[in-house]
C-alpha cells in the first residue's frame, strides 16, 4: 500500500496531533509542514525527517505532491486555508471551529462538493471514550426519549489560554461562544440526535476587561500557569480584550428538545459536565477523561444521591492527546482519504455547531434576542 502523503498548515500548536500521521511504510507520511514560526519548523524537521517541505508560504505548501492536509491554523485562518486546499482536490483535515461564520462554513462545504473533495472537521470528542459511552447508553434507550440536555463548562485555563493572544478579540474569533463553545454545542446536538433551531444567549466580560494589559510591542504568552491566580490579581493580558468570559445560552433543538450551555473562564477549576434528561432517566458525566464517571439515574426517589443508581467508565485509551482521541481520529481521518465512508465527525454537524454559536453571540450581544439557526443548505 503506497503511503498517503500529508501536508500540516500550521504545524505548530494543535499541529502536532499530525505525528499521528507520520507511519512511513505503515499507511502515510508527513511530506510537508508549513508555519510562521522557525522554531517550529526546525522541529519539524527533528520529527519527520529532513526530507520533509518546510515553509512560512502555505501556497508553496499546496504546490508539493500531496494526498491530504491538515489545517490547523488559528480559527480566522480556517476558511481561507481549507478553501485553498479543497481547491487543490486534497483531503482536509480542519480543526474545529470550521470557520468563525455561518457563510464561511457554507463555503467551505460547497467547495467541497463542487471539488468532490473529502473534507474531515476535527470535533474530537466525538472521539473521547467517554462521551462515546454516554451515547451508546442513550442510544440503547436506558434514559427513554430524550427531552433535555445541558451542559457547564468550567474553564480554568481561560485566563491564560484565551485572554493572553489573539483568542481575546472578536475579529478572530466571533467570541469564546463558538471559539471555545464549538465542542460542547456539538456535543450537546451528538448526544441528543437534533441540532438547534433556536437559540438565545447572555454573556459579559466579567473579570478580564479589568485585569493588566501588557504593551503592544510585547507578545503574549498562553501558556497555562497554575500561579496565575486568583485573575484580578494578574497581568500580562492582551491589549484588546473584546470577548466574553462568561456565557450562558439556551437552545430549542429539534424534536422538542431543550438545552443549555454554560460557560465560565475565570473558575479556579477545570471540567465538562452534561446531563441528558429522558422520558425514563438522567444520565450525567463528571469530566471529560478516559476514566470520568458516568451515572444514570432511573429509579425514581425523594431527593438527591450523588452516586447514581448505576455508574459507568468510558474505558482505557491509548496515551495519545485529548483522552486518546486524537491517535483515533487521525486514523479516522486517513482512512476516510484513501477509501471515503461514513465518519464520526461530519462537516455538516460541524457547520451546525458554528450556526448555533454564531447566532448565539449575535443573541448575547442584542440583548438575548431569540435568534433563528439556519438550516444546512441542499
Amino acid at each position: 500500500m503506497k503511503d498517503l502523503r500529508v501536508g500540516v498548515i500550521g504545524s505548530g500548536g494543535r499541529g502536532g496531533l499530525a505525528v499521528h500521521a507520520h507511519r512511513p511504510g505503515k499507511g502515510s507520511v508527513v511530506a510537508a509542514c508549513c508555519d510562521s514560526n522557525p522554531a517550529v519548523l526546525e522541529w519539524n524537521r527533528e520529527r519527520y525527517g529532513k526530507d520533509v517541505f518546510t515553509t512560512k508560504d502555505y501556497r508553496k505548501l499546496l504546490d508539493q505532491d500531496l494526498d491530504a492536509v491538515f489545517v490547523t491554523t488559528p480559527d480566522f485562518l480556517h476558511e481561507e486555508h481549507a478553501l485553498a486546499a479543497l481547491t487543490k482536490g486534497l483531503g482536509v483535515y480542519l480543526e474545529k471551529p470550521m470557520a468563525i461564520t455561518i457563510k464561511g462554513c457554507d463555503r467551505i462545504l460547497a467547495a467541497a462538493r463542487r471539488e468532490r473533495a473529502r473534507l474531515f472537521v476535527g470535533h474530537n470528542m466525538r472521539y473521547m471514550t467517554v462521551f462515546i459511552r454516554m451515547k451508546q447508553i442513550i442510544d440503547r434507550g436506558d434514559i427513554g426519549e430524550v427531552k433535555s440536555a445541558w451542559c457547564r463548562h468550567f474553564v480554568s485555563y481561560g485566563g491564560d489560554a484565551y485572554f493572553r493572544d489573539w483568542h481575546s478579540e472578536r475579529r478572530y474569533t466571533t467570541g469564546l461562544l463558538l471559539q471555545k463553545g464549538a465542542h460542547d454545542i456539538d456535543m450537546i446536538h451528538w448526544l441528543t440526535g437534533a441540532y438547534s433551531k433556536r437559540v438565545s444567549a447572555f454573556g459579559n466580560l466579567a473579570v478580564y476587561g479589568r485585569c493588566k494589559r501588557r504593551p503592544k510591542s510585547e507578545k503574549g504568552i498562553a501558556t497555562f500557569n497554575a500561579a496565575h491566580w486568583p485573575p484580578l490579581k494578574q497581568q500580562g493580558f492582551s491589549p484588546v480584550i473584546n470577548v466574553e468570559d462568561q456565557n450562558v445560552m439556551i437552545m430549542e433543538l429539534e424534536r422538542g428538545i431543550l438545552g443549555s450551555y454554560l460557560q465560565c473562564h475565570f473558575t479556579p477549576d477545570s471540567c465538562r459536565n452534561y446531563t441528558i434528561i429522558g422520558t425514563e432517566g438522567r444520565i450525567e458525566n463528571v469530566g471529560d477523561g478516559p476514566e470520568s464517571p458516568i451515572f444514570l439515574w432511573n429509579r425514581r426517589k425523594d431527593g438527591y444521591e450523588m452516586i447514581g443508581d448505576q455508574v459507568f467508565r468510558g474505558g482505557t485509551v491509548s496515551a495519545s492527546g485529548h483522552g486518546g482521541a486524537d491517535e483515533v481520529i487521525v486514523q479516522e481521518f486517513l482512512q476516510y482519504v484513501r477509501k471515503g465512508g461514513k465518519t464520526t465527525a461530519t462537516p455538516e454537524a460541524a457547520r451546525m455547531a458554528v450556526a448555533a454559536g454564531c447566532q448565539a453571540t449575535e443573541s448575547l450581544r442584542n440583548g438575548g434576542k431569540p435568534m433563528h439557526v439556519p438550516a444546512l443548505k441542499e
